[in-house]
């Protein structure tokens, strides 16, 4: 599933929830911390994606008149782009591993914040916000 600007607040009080359920984390400042940090790394992720389906966009616009003249497929040659320049936008197109990404940065700005603590591996806590 496609990550967009309006599931952010939904994922991120789902991982709030789940990380306050999970007996082996402990939420130090309150849940309303952990969903808006939560939410600040998802809505990143998405802008980003955003931003390099913009400049995909304009590419090809730049172009169109010789893809209509090769008579290219516009979609193929969009994910063809956006696979070129994801590298340098930071998106990751593999959804796993975009959402494994993700789940990595949230822990982290948890942690550095210090939001949470956790008696546990590092994994099982980014599985919980997977």
């Amino acid at each position: 599933m496609k990550l967009s600007s309006a599931h952010a607040p939904y994922i991120a009080n789902k991982i709030g929830i789940d990380l306050a359920n999970a007996s082996f984390v402990e939420i130090i400042r309150g849940i309303e911390p952990v969903i808006e940090k939560a939410k600040e790394v998802i809505e990143k992720d998405v802008k980003n994606e955003r931003a390099l389906e913009e400049r995909v966009n304009e590419l090809i616009e730049e172009k169109e008149d010789e893809i209509e003249f090769l008579r290219a497929d516009v979609r193929q040659l969009f994910w063809m782009i956006k696979k070129k320049l994801a590298p340098e936008y930071g998106v990751i197109l593999n959804y796993e591993e975009r959402y494994n990404d993700i789940s990595h940065k949230i822990l982290n700005e948890l942690w550095e914040d210090e939001l949470i603590d956790y008696s546990v591996s590092e994994n099982q806590v980014r599985g919980v916000i997977f």
